[in-house]
């Protein structure tokens, strides 16, 4: 029944951070301290208001780099370096992902809120490199972020990819909302399932959904 659901896709795109590796890695932990660090001394405040300020233009905005950039008027490059110059040994490969990714037909791609330089690393210290068709990052979407329409719609633009004949993987249920309006079949990856709408699919391991592509 999965798989058939799937049977018109050719276009696999996947979010990157706690979609391609499990949240207890926690890699995205490092990236959270970084964050408030580059937020403290860029608007040169405290710690806790820093920490505030990281969580709360998350909510408003998508990412803090945009709210950053459209209340402060930050340069997203240094941005991105610094908060992505973490340690990934938390990352193990992952064979059997790799497997299950290599095995889907069509065009395989990588659609980050972090940068593609960062999402390469990872997708090496996965074990999952050379097996994307292309990786785009927040760069790539002109620094808008996921959920935003638009930002989809320039990656896909670039791409050449059809959102009726591709599917989405997110660990945030929002960045689902938008591919599921251009078309996209939508998957929810996360440990617990949330239902709502826009969400077609929830797996808590997403080699095993794949396998159920094949």
């Amino acid at each position: 029944m999965v798989a058939y659901d799937f049977r018109h896709i050719d276009a696999w795109v996947f979010d990157l951070d706690n979609t391609l590796y499990p949240p207890q890695m926690r890699l995205f932990d490092q990236i959270e301290v970084r964050m408030t660090d580059y937020v403290s001394r860029t608007l040169r405040i405290d710690r806790d208001h820093a920490d505030h300020l990281r969580t709360t233009y998350w909510q408003k905005y998508g990412t803090t780099l945009a709210g950053l950039m459209a209340e402060h008027g930050v340069d997203p490059d240094p941005y991105l370096d610094h908060v992505h110059d973490i340690d990934f040994s938390p990352l193990q490969p992952d064979p059997q992902l790799a497997k299950n990714i290599a095995a889907l037909p069509g065009r395989k791609i990588v659609y980050t809120n972090g940068s593609k330089p960062y999402a390469e690393q990872v997708l090496a210290a996965r074990g999952l490199g050379g097996l994307f068709d292309q990786v785009y990052g927040v760069e790539h979407a002109d620094y808008r972020p996921k959920p935003e329409r638009a930002a989809f719609e320039r990656v896909f633009e670039i791409d050449g990819l059809k959102p009726e004949a591709a599917a989405m993987f997110e660990d945030d249920p929002r960045n689902l909302s938008a591919p599921h309006q251009m078309g996209m079949r939508t998957v929810h990856v996360a440990p617990v399932a949330q239902h709502e709408p826009h969400i077609h699919y929830h797996t808590d391991d997403l080699a095993y959904f794949l396998s159920l592509l094949a």
